[in-house]
């Protein structure tokens, strides 16, 4: 299974591109078992998701979407689909834990074993601890954070490995895939169109009368609003604060951190008791009186982390757990460690997995921009606050001045020196610039179409205020009979000579089955497959086509064209395992080095299928990655079905971040 890892490429790209999805640094069994409160969100087998921990995790989730897109919008980022995401990763890593732990899997020594051999971390073909910390360093991360993550990968990684034995896919079943794909098959075609069989179709006053009442909402003009409204934007308040550089430079030292070059990384120890399953106040006292021998014996941390703490991620060690930022640590166990001095002890920090004894051995101090070079983003920053404060005084203002004086929206006008500007015509489908939610819903409210009030002040964008008033009102009215009528005799006209098609169609392809076709007229054949569909233009038709049955031929099938009518299609010729003249110029197309990345083109003609070109399609149509991830889903499956899993919906719908 080492070896299988080892040779495995993707597994040892994890030393090259780091684990999306970072584990906290107590270790897994701390990280899936739970912490030590908040509320249960999920439960896992016997294991428990804690909303604090599934907190943090959507946290770290919505940091790194930051990154990548910085101006990410933040209801997109708490949203109920990035929180089912988040949460659905964090079941399936607990159930790859809790089938590690009962087929008793422990990957610390593959683990050190792989990292030792990874050339990236050498020095003359040794392990070189520092060149390691550099190497990770250089990629944003500490070794603590890549050694849990990759424990988790090797856990999958061996996991998976019957999974993926089983994922193999014999060439028999290779060959008979690519075959299905390049199949070719002679059809004809009959169409009936439904403008063929309008000629037939009597459309009556009442049809269309009856139409006209039944479909109310389509011949109703929307209701529609004219208003004035007044903006109050924060980017656009009067006047930019000076600031002495003296308060520039208090500032700026108050807030390094945004102006690091490389943070400050502190080395530390811990001993973890964990308060999962356990009470809690009794693991409470027990660390109390740890830390007392700790204090009395401070030479013997290492040794008490390794026969006492419950992290095994980092017991073996003696508690170390490597450098590490303050961002990559849960807060409190973050805070307690970069408030101490080197070599010394905390008292006793609590977090959400336990308790813990933090010694600090190093620090490793941080490289910041110097001030000069950054004067004016702080400057800038400084500004921004200003002005965020005079917004937030002008917004109270506004929304009193909008409320209480509600019969104009001149008074907020000339309090603010803004313009009274005119909407178009707006209805409750589509507001245009004016379109916010809770904006539409004030302009559409009895406040202001009966009443003939100010709307309330609505925030439509962060920075922006809005409040209109009524100019103009259309109740929603229906279109006359007359406007429309004509318009409905088509319609209708076209849904009765579409039934008709299909009517007669059906019937045809009856007859066709039974052995009769003396009443149908055919097109000329033509050459179709899936990679080929000729002049087929709809899914439909190549779908149907392919579902006739090839045993018996010639083939009959049939299927409605919604908006076109009825197509039957005879089936002369079935060619499997060989390819037809047409279709091996569109794989020709297909395989060009182009369109794959290949040093050459894959030449194709027409003729057997090879054993060359099988390979070649399988690898464009990635069989391999789908027959993969088929088995993995089904493992994931068949474990849910082990470990029963139970999900506190409200809560998950409720747990902003």
């Amino acid at each position: 299974m080492f070896d299988a890892i080892r040779n495995n490429k993707r597994i040892v790209q994890v030393f090259l591109f780091l684990i999306t999805v970072p584990f906290a640094v107590w270790g897994l069994e701390a990280y899936f078992n739970g912490g030590g409160g908040d509320l249960e969100l999920a439960t896992v087998g016997k294991a428990k998701i804690m909303s604090n921990q599934f907190r943090e995790e959507l946290r770290k989730q919505q940091d790194r979407i930051r990154q990548q897109i910085p101006n990410a919008d933040t209801n997109i980022l708490n949203s109920l689909e990035v929180r089912e995401s988040v949460l659905e990763n964090m079941i399936n890593r607990s159930l790859v834990f809790q089938e590690a732990k009962r087929q008793n899997l422990d990957v610390l020594a593959a683990m050190q074993s792989l990292i030792a051999q990874e050339p990236a971390f050498q020095e003359k073909g040794v392990f070189s601890k520092k060149r390691y910390e550099e190497a990770l360093a250089a990629q944003g991360t500490q070794p603590v954070e890549f050694e849990a993550n990759f424990q988790e990968q090797l856990v999958e990684a061996f996991l998976l490995s019957s999974a993926g034995q089983a994922a193999f896919m014999p060439k028999t079943v290779m060959r008979r895939i690519i075959a299905l794909q390049v199949e070719s098959r002679e059809v004809q075609e009959n169409l009936l169109t439904w403008q063929s069989f309008a000629g037939q179709i009597k459309v009556t006053d009442a049809d269309v009368k009856q139409f006209y009442d039944a479909n109310a909402p389509r011949f109703t003009l929307p209701e529609l609003i004219q208003v004035e409204f007044v903006a109050l934007e924060r980017d656009k308040l009067e006047g930019r604060k000076k600031f002495p550089d003296d308060e520039l430079k208090a500032w700026y030292e108050g807030h390094r951190d945004q102006f690091a070059i490389k943070p400050e990384e502190r080395r530390a120890s811990h001993i973890l008791l964990l308060t999962e399953n356990a009470d809690k106040a009794k693991v409470k006292a027990d660390a109390e009186a740890l830390l007392a021998e700790v204090r009395k014996e401070p030479g013997r941390f290492a040794e008490l982390a390794k026969t006492r703490s419950q992290d095994p991620g980092s017991a073996a060690q003696g508690g170390d757990l490597g450098f590490f930022r303050h961002q990559d640590m849960v807060k409190p166990f973050a805070d307690a460690t970069f408030a101490l001095k080197v070599g010394e002890v905390s008292a006793v920090v609590e977090s959400s997995f336990g308790f813990h004894i933090i010694r600090l051995d190093e620090i490793r101090p941080g490289q910041y921009k110097p001030f000069a070079e950054v004067r004016k983003e702080v400057e800038a920053e400084l500004q921004r606050q200003n002005a965020a404060q005079q917004f937030a005084k002008a917004a109270d203002d506004f929304y009193n001045t909008v409320f209480e004086q509600s019969d104009s929206l001149q008074p907020a006008a000339q309090k603010f020196n803004l313009q009274v500007q005119k909407s178009d015509w707006i209805s409750r489908e589509n507001g245009g610039p004016l379109g916010h939610p809770g904006l539409m819903e004030a302009m559409f409210s009895d406040e202001m179409l009966k009443n003939g009030r100010n709307t309330k002040a609505v925030e439509v964008v962060p920075g922006v205020l809005v409040s209109a008033r009524l100019l103009e009102h259309k109740p929603a009215t229906r279109v006359p009979f007359e406007e429309v009528k004509q318009g409905i005799v088509t319609e209708l006209t076209r849904q009765k000579a579409q039934a008709l098609a299909v009517e007669k169609g059906t019937a045809n392809l009856k007859a066709l089955l039974s052995g009769d076709e003396t009443k149908i007229s055919w097109s000329k054949a033509q050459t179709i497959a899936r990679l080929h569909p000729g002049t087929l233009t709809t899914r439909e038709s190549l779908d149907a086509i392919f579902r006739a049955d090839a045993r018996k031929l010639p083939g009959y099938v049939g299927v409605e064209l919604p908006g076109v009518g009825y197509a039957l299609y005879k089936v002369n010729k079935v060619t499997a395992d060989e390819i037809s003249n047409e279709l091996a110029s569109v794989l020709s197309e297909l395989l060009s080095k182009q369109v794959t990345g290949r040093d050459k083109d894959i030449p194709v003609t027409a003729g057997k299928l090879s054993d060359e070109l099988v390979q070649a399609l399988s690898e464009q149509f990635k069989l391999a990655d789908i027959n993969a991830n088929a088995q993995m889903s089904a493992y994931r499956a068949a474990l849910r079905q082990r470990y029963k899993v139970e999900i506190n919906r409200k809560l998950l719908e409720d747990s902003k971040d």
